[in-house]
């Protein structure tokens, strides 16, 4: 039986028996025995390798972050996760700088702190995830949105629809598609200033 510890691009916490590609800590979310019972606990939202200088996790510990997994960083993005600055620091100054720039700030003087402030108030409005309706056209490359109850990838001029296992085939986008954009508005401009994500494989072969 599958752990609840994958995260969709809506942001749902759910059991899938697929492998993600990435690591998230955003605190500790469940109780003794494993259930989550909140969404975040910290406004520090990072997305780790799955391997890193050997270290070992028993996944659920009490009192422990709660591990959670995504398909890949398109994923995590969407859903606010940062790059870490120690297992990925290369992705870290590499997404500073992006996002520094895509934002109107100079990301040299860009401290940790201050992106996960702004981060925080981007991907949530009280409790609940902000979003926006957009022209799928609109949105670059690695942006995660939806129609309805389906989530996609946008790549090219076509939209790869999303599942827990990786993406299935493209379809391209119709002029003037409206859909809810799921990626936070700051790490879309972070995207459009050059910070490319890294892609399930599925976004390669279909």
């Amino acid at each position: 039986m599958p752990l609840r510890n994958r995260v969709t691009p809506f942001g749902e916490i759910v059991a899938a028996d697929a492998r993600g590609t990435l690591m998230g800590n955003r605190g500790c979310l469940h109780q003794e025995d494993g259930e989550i019972v909140r969404p975040w606990a910290t406004r520090r939202w990072i997305a780790c390798q799955l391997a890193f200088k050997g270290r070992q996790r028993q996944l659920m510990q009490p009192n422990r972050y709660t591990e959670l997994f995504f398909l890949d960083e398109a994923t995590a993005l969407a859903n606010g996760h940062r790059p870490c600055a120690e297992c990925r620091r290369a992705d870290f100054l590499r997404f500073r700088e992006a996002w520094g720039r895509g934002n109107g700030l100079d990301p040299e003087t860009l401290g940790v702190d201050e992106i996960d402030r702004a981060l925080h108030a981007d991907r949530v409005d009280g409790r609940v995830p902000r979003r926006f309706d957009a022209a799928a056209e609109s949105q670059p490359d690695g942006a995660l949105v939806a129609d309805g109850v389906q989530a996609f990838l946008v790549k090219g001029r076509n939209l790869l629809p999303w599942s827990p296992g990786g993406y299935g085939n493209p379809l391209p986008i119709r002029p003037g598609q409206a859909v809810t954009v799921l990626t936070p508005a700051s790490i879309l401009r972070a995207i459009a200033a050059g910070y490319a994500p890294a892609l399930h494989y599925s976004a390669w072969v279909v």
